[in-house]
């Protein structure tokens, strides 16, 4: 009897263990391709590799999904998005100013599988900043650098909004809000502008004291009519005998004074004398 002899393999049972832990792991990679978790503030677009492509009449919302494991989820954020840009643009006479820019804005959730498709996940450098640049550019090259200094700061932040408000809506993004952080001239023509925004306020100053001395002055004529008016209608009504009745009324008050000997007499005129000693 050879004792050397190998043991026989047992196939049936080794196929019993084989077949059931590669059924284990197809369906654990089944699994793993085919589910997937959309998280807060995000939304998916399905991508069908052996039929139509991108998925375009449906967003995947947040939660679980299952997907056929050949296929694709591509995940997109929903919620509110910043882009801060920094850019030379001309004014309307040709010289450099430096505008800061910060624009706020989300995805159209509902048309997220559009933008997937036409646009792709770089919409944010190839369609979002170009649209802030070539609104910002396009407002800001209407204004002077004095006006754009001086007044027009927020005329500008406005217009650059609804520019770029309608740009980016044929691009399925909604613009939220733009902001103009900051605007630089050139410091030659910052100065400029101080220089000549001061003199105009120190103008405007002489004018307003020239206006206030010449109301001033008005007022003190107007008194100096009234008064002149009022005692020219006075002296029309002292006739003598008011004058004369005026008199005696004075004299009667004077003569009530426990501090006077007095004694009535009358003068040339008719009047009253009062004579008396402390």
């Amino acid at each position: 009897m050879n004792q050397n002899r190998a043991p026989e393999i047992d196939t049936d049972k080794i196929k019993k263990i084989i077949i059931p832990v590669i059924l284990l792991i197809v369906i654990i990679v089944f699994v793993v391709k085919s589910s997937i978790t959309i998280k807060a503030g995000e939304a998916g677009v399905l991508f069908q590799t052996f039929s139509s492509g991108v998925k375009i009449d449906k967003t995947y919302n947040e939660g679980f999904h299952i997907i056929a494991p050949w296929n694709k989820m591509v995940v997109y954020t929903t919620r509110q998005q910043q882009v801060l840009e920094t850019m030379e643009v001309l004014s309307s006479n040709g010289l450099g100013i430096t505008v800061e820019i910060s624009t706020w804005f989300k995805l159209e959730r509902e048309e997220i599988p559009l933008l997937h498709k036409e646009k792709g996940r770089t919409y944010v450098e190839n369609i979002v900043k170009p649209a802030i640049r070539s609104a910002t550019r396009s407002v800001v090259g209407r204004y002077t650098p004095e006006e754009i200094y001086s007044s027009k700061r927020d005329v500008i932040q406005t217009e650059v909004f609804e520019e770029t408000k309608i740009i980016l809506a044929k691009q399925y993004v909604q613009t939220i809000e733009v902001l103009v952080r900051d605007i630089t001239l050139p410091p030659t023509i910052k100065s400029a502008i101080e220089n000549k925004l001061k003199q105009e306020q120190e103008s405007l100053e002489y004018v307003f004291k020239l206006q206030k001395e010449q109301k001033e002055a008005q007022r003190i004529k107007i008194a100096a009519e009234g008064k002149a008016e009022a005692n020219k209608i006075l002296n029309a009504s002292l006739t003598p005998n008011i004058l004369k009745e005026k008199g005696i009324e004075a004299t009667l008050e004077l003569a009530k004074s426990p501090n006077s000997k007095v004694v009535v007499i009358g003068n040339q005129d008719g009047m009253p004398l009062i004579l008396g000693n402390e």
